[in-house]
């Protein structure tokens, strides 16, 4: 990594090795395209509603809880430092954050999954799409094309995951899930700051919440060997800010490992372009000893956070909000308001989709009782 072209690795992505956008435009004048395009997202709509977008905790359950802008937010601070310690573009890194999780639908996973399940007959729904969807197309707010028009490093960012059949509906971003490339090493910086993000932050909001216990977490290697040597260092430490800085601690070993790992895999492939990382296996990694670590926390907030019985309740709601709004809609597009209704004339299932996915918890909950609730307009 000591070959450096305007501080950035020969292998970074940058303004001029870039496939650009898909719409020309002058060149910005005062910030970097991948600077333009991290602030086309944060202007955008879909991202001030990821205010009221859930994590694990439906919005009104908590003022303290995460939602999905600071869960992006966070994601964003990870993957930046981690980008600017390996000489790459941290302004694509930070974008991609930003935008990764614009597609998502409200109450979260379970959300998406009742939409996917609602979509099944009509091409699925998967939020990684969605989150493509958005700034490709449904965004409004510009004269000379459609969506946000963001670099195609920024797309292919965005889109992390992808099958076949639909790969071969994107044009030239599908072609690596069709030839068996990798996206940049921004890209894949993103997919593992998510990881830290999110695991860490639902351990804090699992305790806050007091849906899981320190006790409980004693069995978590991860958290306990870092636990033990905060109450070492500091022997009357209590309460949050116990937790606060073992979370930290947790945060900084998993960076460290991330770039230990990804340093030597690069420095072993021996990479001279952004072509190589295309050509590459995945370079940015944990180490075994820490994905084991990962996998052991990940597999407890499984079942003693997700899977617990008062979140259970809640999403199992949330599944039959969303699953009652699409039907609803599906059944009667002209209940939808009319930029939606003229999407429907095209593609009805698509449009209800693109309406659902785009609410926010409370919104998706008062339109719910809009439509079911006597009493309600």
């Amino acid at each position: 990594m000591s070959d450096v072209l305007n501080g950035l690795a020969l292998y970074a992505v940058r303004d001029d090795n870039s496939r650009g956008r898909r719409a020309d435009e002058p060149r910005p004048k005062a910030r970097s395209e991948f600077q333009r395009d991290r602030d086309r997202i944060i202007h955008s709509t879909a991202f001030r509603r990821l205010e009221y977008k859930t994590q694990v905790f439906v919005n009104h359950e908590g003022d303290l809880f995460r939602t999905r802008l600071t869960h992006s937010i966070e994601v964003a601070q990870i993957g930046r430092a981690i980008a600017r310690a390996l000489n790459l573009n941290d302004d694509l890194v930070e974008a991609v954050s930003l935008a990764h999780d614009l597609g998502h639908t409200p109450f979260g996973h379970a959300g998406q999954d009742a939409l996917n399940e609602c979509m099944r007959e009509h091409g699925g729904f998967e939020h990684n799409l969605q989150s493509l969807r958005i700034v490709d197309q449904l965004e409004e707010r510009y004269g000379a094309f459609d969506g946000l028009n963001l670099m195609y490093e920024t797309r292919e960012g965005i889109l992390k995951h992808c099958s076949a059949k639909n790969a071969r509906l994107l044009g030239d971003l599908g072609e690596r899930f069709l030839g068996n490339q990798r996206p940049s090493l921004e890209a894949q910086i993103c997919n593992l700051a998510d990881e830290i993000a999110y695991n860490n932050h639902d351990i804090d909001d699992g305790l806050r919440s007091g849906l899981i216990t320190l006790d409980q977490l004693e069995d978590v290697s991860l958290f306990a060997r870092h636990a033990a040597e905060v109450r070492k260092e500091y022997p009357q430490i209590t309460g949050r800010r116990m937790v606060h800085e073992t979370i930290r601690r947790m945060i900084d070993t998993q960076v460290t490992d991330l770039l230990t790992e990804t340093t030597r895999a690069i420095t072993e492939a021996r990479l001279e372009s952004l072509g190589d990382v295309h050509a590459a296996p995945v370079l940015v990694s944990f180490s075994p000893a820490m994905q084991e670590e990962n996998r052991l926390l990940k597999g407890f907030l499984r079942e003693a956070l997700y899977r617990h019985y008062q979140v259970l309740r809640m999403t199992n709601k949330a599944r039959r909000i969303i699953r009652e709004l699409f039907t609803a809609f599906l059944d009667e597009p002209r209940l939808l308001p009319p930029q939606y209704q003229a999407y429907a004339a095209e593609d009805k299932a698509r449009a209800v989709a693109d309406y659902v996915a785009g609410m926010t918890d409370r919104y998706a909950m008062k339109e719910h009782r809009r439509l079911f609730a006597v009493g309600e307009i």
